[in-house]
């Protein structure tokens, strides 16, 4: 890796926590507007399954020893697709960007090496600012896959909860139950069968990797008709520094599609997020899900935010 004349690269510790946010906020800050990272996102990505910081990350500090770059890969499942984030304080080190990324390919090409495979692939993101960084990616040999659109609504002016169709009810996850939360991952695996990225895996490697922002089990819920299983929900407070509520992921079981269940899901969540005086509401949408989940979430009042670009490329293994 190439670095200008004084910059050094090394790998990170836990010790680096706060260094690291500082570039963390400051690329989010330019990319989105605002911080949307914390220190225990940093931490969690430093100790995630699958993930060896000594190996699969990096960190630049210039010649004054403050860092202005910080690259890590990740797979939660350990399966499947990699992901990579460059993260750049913009002011000081969007040079970084580019050479970052190719030493981080590399070690794409030593993980698919150590799995067995002929190759990987590996996708990262980009917002509407980052336009070099677009540009970078498609120098490297990455290509446009889809797009992502954030999606927020006000909860000051959240109508009353109208009753649910007829045959539909709600009702709270029952976290303290292992028989609930098994349910839950059925209807959650199985929802999303059938949506094209959709990596399984089972239970207690699925309950095992939740993060602890997505454990705030009183805003799970389970939708039944006729007392089936249908539908799930599940928020977590990783909004909860804009004052928001946030949907993590809405399951609808495909024979109980456009019956409700997944707008008596949302109300419900979005209740619950304004009883506990969040300002908004929001969930991140697949434009290329299948199943055209928008439209259902423009008919419950969210509104398009912000949106994020998903590009992706095949990396050879090491030695093919």
């Amino acid at each position: 890796m190439t670095l200008p004349a004084g910059w050094t690269a090394r790998r990170p510790t836990l010790d680096d926590v706060p260094a690291i946010l500082a570039v963390v906020h400051a690329a989010d800050t330019f990319a989105v507007g605002y911080p949307d990272f914390d220190a225990e996102d940093v931490r969690d990505a430093l100790t995630a399954p699958f993930v060896d910081p000594a190996r699969d990350s990096w960190l630049v500090t210039d010649p004054n020893g403050i860092p202005a770059a910080w690259a890590i890969l990740n797979n939660p499942t350990g399966v499947g697709r990699e992901w990579v984030d460059v993260l750049v304080d913009p002011d000081r080190g969007a040079d970084l960007r580019a050479p970052l990324l190719a030493r981080m390919l590399d070690r794409v090409a030593e993980r698919a090496a150590e799995r067995g495979l002929p190759a990987l692939t590996v996708r990262t993101g980009v917002c509407a600012p980052e336009t070099r960084w677009a540009a970078e990616l498609g120098e490297a040999g990455f290509t446009r896959l889809k797009r992502y659109i954030r999606m927020t609504r006000s909860l000051a002016d959240l109508p009353a909860e109208p009753a649910p169709p007829a045959g539909v009810t709600v009702r709270p996850l029952r976290a303290g139950d292992e028989s609930d939360l098994r349910l839950f991952h059925r209807i959650f695996d199985a929802a999303f069968r059938d949506t094209p990225d959709y990596e399984p895996v089972g239970f207690d490697q699925w309950r095992e990797q939740l993060p602890s922002y997505g454990k705030v089990w009183d805003e799970w819920f389970v939708a039944e008709v006729d007392g089936a299983p249908a539908g799930a929900l599940q928020s977590s407070d990783q909004a909860l520094d804009q004052d928001m509520g946030w949907v993590r992921t809405l399951s609808v079981l495909p024979a109980y599609r456009r019956r409700g269940v997944g707008a008596a899901l949302l109300r419900r969540a979005f209740a619950v997020y304004a009883a506990k005086g969040r300002a908004g509401a929001g969930l991140g949408v697949d434009l290329a899900n299948p199943t055209t989940p928008v439209t259902l979430y423009r008919s419950v009042g969210l509104a398009d935010a912000r949106w994020t670009d998903m590009y992706e490329r095949s990396v050879p293994a090491a030695g093919v």
